[in-house]
């Protein structure tokens, strides 16, 4: 949802310079998601049962010898699972189906906290297994339609990168310096939805990565494509189509009120009518296989504070899927502050822990190099 929706609250709050900060927070994200999927790959753990487990938590605590800061990390993951990987999800999913099919808030939190207890009980295979059906063919379907809008309306597309660059430093022209168009304003909230769109610096990417088969140095190059194509052309993609469309300010009006999805819908709604609904059905298996992703992060963080055992596992699974039900009803304001606030609290740890490996990462790079070196010879 941070690729759909986000984007157009941060041009919304920013104007189209926000997009600019965007890619800035990508380029930098590349490097920080390479180092943090390349310790938590290297420092992850085996469990009793063969299973893997990793992250920020394990890393910190090996290779920094500092087991507090591994806790307090591993708490403040478990508190952004819930209020950052969960309740924006299902807020989005909830605004949406009332907005175009108006169903109430309640009961798609209820339905979605169900289905996702149904899933989640099954583990990572389940989750993994659900997340790669939903994921490519929707993905497709959503850039698809941006193109076709796009290729539609490709005389505005220069201009539309003109508006995005011209008003960096200087704020929106078009709302007559209205604070929430500022340099300040653009700059904040492109970095805050980029991050919460690529999620690079974080600490849950390495949890992910962990239980890849590969070497830890081959997933940290890999995890480098992950803000670039999240954030410099899903991102950007989105934001040509909301620019383009609201071209004579009738989508939005910058410093006013706005969803977020709604807002793009409507934008792609300008070329391809009955796009909306193919965009709700995006917006709900895209913000459902997050809170599969997310539920599965907070799950390995709350089982490195208490243990793993089945009654620790379902009581923070039956957690989650409560969050679900009073995140679908709760103001998006709100949940996008708590959200934001937890992103920040979660990265100090991590990325202090990232600044002190350093070292140990440049030597994992170095041996990578000769390895491709003697490979190639």
């Amino acid at each position: 949802t941070g690729n759909i929706g986000g984007v157009a609250l941060a041009i919304w709050t920013g104007g189209p310079a926000a997009i600019f900060w965007m890619w800035i927070t990508a380029i930098f994200g590349m490097t920080t998601k390479f180092v943090e999927v390349t310790m938590g790959h290297k420092y992850r753990t085996k469990l009793a049962d063969g299973s893997i487990s990793g992250g920020p938590m394990y890393y910190i605590e090996s290779a920094l010898n500092m087991k507090w800061a591994g806790i307090l990390f591993a708490f403040l993951m478990m508190i952004t699972a819930i209020g950052s990987g969960n309740m924006p999800q299902i807020n989005n999913i909830a605004l949406v189906m009332n907005t175009e099919f108006s169903v109430p808030k309640l009961f798609t939190g209820l339905f979605l906290g169900a289905l996702l207890w149904i899933i989640i009980i099954g583990g990572i295979k389940r989750i993994a297994s659900v997340a790669s059906k939903i994921i490519p063919i929707m993905g497709l379907i959503y850039f698809g339609g941006a193109l076709i809008i796009l290729t539609e309306n490709y005389q505005n597309i220069i201009p539309s990168f003109n508006a995005i660059f011209s008003q960096v430093f200087t704020g929106s022209a078009a709302v007559g310096g209205f604070l929430g168009a500022s340099f300040a304003m653009s700059l904040k909230y492109g970095v805050a939805r980029g991050l919460y769109s690529n999620e690079a610096g974080q600490g849950s990417s390495p949890i992910a990565h962990a239980s890849s088969k590969n070497k830890s140095i081959d997933q940290g190059v890999v995890s480098i494509l992950e803000p670039f194509i999240d954030t410099v052309v899903v991102c950007t993609i989105t934001a040509l189509v909301i620019i383009i469309a609201n071209g004579d300010g009738s989508i939005m009006e910058y410093g006013q009120k706005a969803s977020g999805v709604t807002e793009t819908s409507k934008a792609f709604a300008t070329v391809i009518p009955w796009f909306p609904i193919i965009l709700t059905v995006a917006v709900v298996l895209f913000a459902f296989s997050t809170m599969l992703s997310w539920s599965y992060y907070g799950l390995q963080a709350w089982m490195y504070l208490f243990g793993r055992s089945k009654t620790a596992e379902y009581s923070y699974k039956i957690l989650f899927c409560v969050m679900v039900v009073i995140g679908s009803s709760v103001s998006l304001g709100a949940v996008i502050a708590f959200s934001d606030a937890m992103i920040f609290a979660m990265s100090v740890p991590n990325l202090i822990g990232l600044i002190i490996m350093r070292k140990r990462v440049k030597e994992e790079l170095q041996k990578y190099y000769a390895y491709i070196k003697n490979f190639s010879n």
